[in-house]
C-alpha cells in the first residue's frame, strides 16, 4: 500500500510517500525549486517521492492533504470580517490567493495526479503535527503536544497517542490493536504562541517564518528585563489556557505589520530590517569593524527584547508541557509544530518537564505535516500496525557516482577519488586540523532544516576564530550566529549536561535541542559554544559511518570528538541539493575541500584553474 502526504500553501511544502506504514522518501520543495521556504504546490517533492518508491501516481492507494482547507478559509473569512474595514487589505490578499488557488486544491491534486476522487483524503492539521511526531517516535503510548501559528484554527493542541499491537509467537503484530490520537485541549486563532513569537521575530528585523531561529540566537546576549512587559501582551493561566491582548498586535488585520503602535509604545522603534548587529557581549574586544557604541547599545535593548520573549516562550511551553502530564500521566512526550523547532525551549523542557523520555521528529514544522497526514491515514483511519521508527533524517534524494564525476567535470576542477571511507575520513581530518573548513556531501539530503552530515560544512571547534571565518567568508551571515556542535553520541555526556541516558537523546539526534555546557569544557569547543550552550547533534556510526569516522579520527587526534556542523549552502538559499549545488556554493564561498562521495576537490590544487561560472545566483536573507 502506498500513500503520499502532501503539505503547501502556507510554508515550506513539502511531500512524503509510506509502504506498507513505512517511510521510503520526504523532501521539502524549497530542495528543488531553490527558493528557500517554498509554499507552492510541490510539483518537484511529489515526483521525487513517485521516483523513489519506483511507481506513478496512479499506483498510490491514497493521497492526503495536511489539512482541511475549507475550515481554514472558513477562519481567514470570519476573522477579517470581523476586523472590517481595518482587515480590508488582509481580506483583499487573502482572496485573491484563496480564489486563485488554495481552494481548488482538492482539484488540483485530483487533476495533476490523474487520481480518483476517492483516494483524496484531508487531515486536520494539528492531527498531522501530532501524527508526524507520535508515529515517527518508538512509544507505544504517549502524550503529545503540538504548537505552532495556526492551522485551521487551532493554535495549540494536548492530546493523548496509542499504538499498541500484540504479537504472534514470531514476533509479527497479532489481531488486537489500539491505534488512536485523542486531542483534548486546544488553543485556537488568535490566540497563538507561535504568532506572538513571529511578532517579536519581526519587531526585531528579521522576516517571520524564516528569522525565529536568529531570535533564539540573539537571545543568549541578552537579559530577559523585559519579561514583564511580555505579560503584557501575553498571559497564560496555571491551566495552560493562554490569550493574547488583541490591543498590540495586527497579524490578522494587516498584510504588512505583525504589532500595533501600542506594541511600539510599549517596547519601542523595532530594529531596523537586515541590519547589522553587534553588541558589547558579542564583541567585547570592539574589534567590529564598523564599531559604534551607541549602535551596540541599542542592539544590547534588542538582545534584552530577545531573551525577553525567548523566556516567557519557554516557560509558556514547561506550562503546557506539565499540564499534558497531569491529564495523561504518561512517561513519553512526542512535541510537534513550528514552535518544536525551538531548541532552547525543547532543552528546558528535557531537563525541567516531567516526562522521561522526549521525541520530535526532524521534520517538526509544516513540512513535516505531508509526512503526518500520510502516518494518520495509514495507522489511525486504515488501523495498520506499525513498523516504523524514525532514528535519522536521510530520506531526501542522492546522486549517482557518474552525476557527481560529471559535475565536477563540468566546472573544469582537478579531483582526487577514493573509495575507502576510512581514508577519506583521515583526509577530511588533516585539513581540519590545517585550520581548513571543509563541505561535506554524500547519500540522501536531509528531512527538516537541519543539515545532519550529508550536506554539511565542518570545522575545527575547538579554534574560536572558526566561528567568525564561516559566518562572514563562507556563510556570509551575522557575526553573532551560533553554530552547532556535533559528537559521538557515546562521547557527548564529556561534554554537556543531561546526557546519560540515551533514551532521553532523541531530539540530540536530529539537532533540535540545546544542552547546557559542562563547567571547564567549553575553552576545548569554542567555536560552537554558544554562552555555555550548544544546539548538538549526536551521531551513531550505523546512521552514518563517514561521518561518525571522520568525528572519531578528530577526537583520537585531539581528545575532542567533536566537530562544527552547519548547513551547507550560503545565506538566504536553501541546503544544497544537486552536485551542481554543492558546487555552486563551494565555488562562491571559501570552503577550502569539497568532500563529494569520495570525490575530493581542493581549490588549492584549482587556484589556475577557469572555473566556471555558477549558474546560481543566491539571494539574500
Amino acid at each position: 500500500m502506498y500513500i503520499l502526504g502532501v503539505s503547501c500553501y502556507y510554508h515550506d511544502s513539502a511531500a512524503a510517500i509510506l509502504k506498507d506504514g513505512e517511510l521510503i522518501a520526504a523532501s521539502e520543495e524549497e530542495r528543488f525549486s531553490r527558493k528557500k521556504h517554498d509554499f507552492g504546490y510541490p510539483t518537484q517533492a511529489i515526483a521525487f517521492c513517485l521516483e523513489q518508491a519506483g511507481i506513478t501516481a496512479q499506483d498510490l492507494d491514497y493521497v492526503v492533504f495536511y489539512e482541511k482547507p475549507l475550515q481554514k478559509f472558513e477562519r481567514i473569512l470570519m476573522t477579517t470580517l470581523q476586523t472590517f474595514p481595518q482587515s480590508y487589505p488582509v481580506f483583499r490578499e487573502s482572496m485573491v490567493a484563496w480564489f486563485n488557488e488554495k481552494l481548488w486544491i482538492k482539484g488540483e491534486l485530483l487533476t495533476k495526479l490523474d487520481i480518483p476522487d476517492e483516494k483524496l483524503l484531508f487531515v486536520e492539521h494539528h492531527l498531522s503535527h501530532a501524527a508526524s511526531a507520535f508515529f515517527c517516535s518508538p512509544y507505544e503510548e504517549a502524550a503529545v503536544l503540538t504548537v505552532d501559528g495556526v492551522g485551521e484554527w487551532t493554535t495549540t493542541t494536548i492530546g493523548k497517542a496509542t499504538a499498541v499491537w500484540d504479537k504472534t509467537p514470531d514476533g509479527q503484530p497479532g489481531t488486537q490493536k489500539s491505534n488512536a490520537i485523542e486531542l483534548f485541549h486546544e488553543q485556537k486563532f488568535p490566540h497563538s504562541i507561535g504568532l506572538l513569537y513571529s511578532a517579536f521575530t519581526a519587531f526585531l528585523g528579521f522576516r517571520v517564518n524564516n528569522g525565529e531561529y536568529k531570535v533564539m540566537g540573539m537571545a543568549p546576549y541578552g537579559q530577559p528585563t523585559r519579561m514583564d512587559d511580555v505579560y503584557k501582551v501575553f498571559n497564560i493561566a496555571d491551566d495552560a489556557s493562554f490569550r493574547l491582548n488583541m490591543d498590540y498586535f495586527t497579524f490578522h488585520k494587516s498584510t504588512h505589520r505583525t504589532f500595533s503602535n501600542k506594541f511600539i509604545d510599549l517596547f519601542g522603534e523595532p530594529r531596523v530590517h537586515d541590519s547589522t548587529f553587534y553588541t558589547p557581549t558579542t564583541h567585547p574586544n570592539k574589534d567590529h569593524p564598523q564599531w559604534d557604541q551607541r549602535t551596540a547599545e541599542q542592539n544590547q535593548y534588542y538582545a534584552d527584547i530577545a531573551a525577553s520573549i525567548q523566556r516567557v516562550t519557554e516557560d509558556a511551553m514547561l506550562k503546557l508541557v506539565a499540564h499534558a502530564y497531569e491529564q495523561t500521566g504518561l512517561k513519553n512526550l512526542c512535541i510537534a509544530g513550528g514552535v518544536a523547532l525551538n531548541s532552547v525551549a525543547n532543552g528546558r523542557i528535557m531537563r525541567e518537564g516531567p516526562f522521561e523520555s522526549v521525541y520530535i521528529q526532524p521534520a517538526a514544522g509544516d513540512a513535516g505535516g505531508a509526512l503526518g497526514a500520510a502516518l494518520y491515514v495509514h495507522h489511525v483511519l486504515l488501523g495498520k500496525p506499525r513498523k516504523f521508527f524514525m532514528e535519522s533524517a536521510y530520506w531526501g534524494k542522492s546522486y549517482s557516482h557518474e552525476d557527481h564525476k560529471a559535475a565536477i567535470e563540468d566546472y573544469g576542477y582537478s579531483y582526487e577519488y577514493i573509495e575507502d571511507i576510512n581514508k577519506v575520513a583521515e583526509q577530511m581530518v588533516d585539513d581540519m586540523l590545517d585550520k581548513r573548513v571543509i563541505g561535506l556531501y554524500q547519500g540522501r539530503f536531509e528531512w527538516g532544516p537541519r543539515a545532519l552530515g550529508n550536506r554539511s560544512i565542518m570545522a575545527d571547534p575547538r579554534r574560536a576564530e572558526m566561528k567568525g571565518i564561516v559566518n562572514e567568508r563562507i556563510k556570509f551571515r551575522e557575526p553573532f550566529r551560533p553554530f552547532a556542535p556535533v559528537v559521538l553520541e557515546d562521547r557527548a555526556p564529556e561534554f554537556w549536561e543531561d546526557l546519560e541516558d540515551h533514551k532521553k537523546t532523541y531530539p540530540y539526534r536530529f539537532m533540535l535541542s540545546v544542552c547546557r555546557t559542562k563547567p571547564g569544557q567549553g575553552d576545548k569547543i569554542q567555536a560552537v559554544d554558544h554562552e555555555g550552550s550548544g544546539r548538538i547533534q549526536t551521531v551513531r556510526r550505523e546512521w552514518n559511518p563517514l561521518y561518525y569516522r571522520a568525528i572519531e579520527l578528530f577526537g583520537e587526534a585531539t581528545g575532542v570528538p567533536v566537530l562544527l556542523n552547519t548547513s551547507f549552502n550560503l545565506r538566504g538559499e536553501p541546503i544544497v541539493t544537486t552536485p551542481t549545488n554543492a558546487l555552486n556554493t563551494f565555488t562562491q564561498s571559501d570552503i577550502d575541500t569539497l568532500y563529494m562521495d569520495g570525490f575530493i576537490v581542493r581549490k588549492s590544487q584549482n587556484k589556475n584553474r577557469a572555473i566556471k561560472k555558477p549558474e546560481i545566483t543566491f539571494a539574500k536573507d
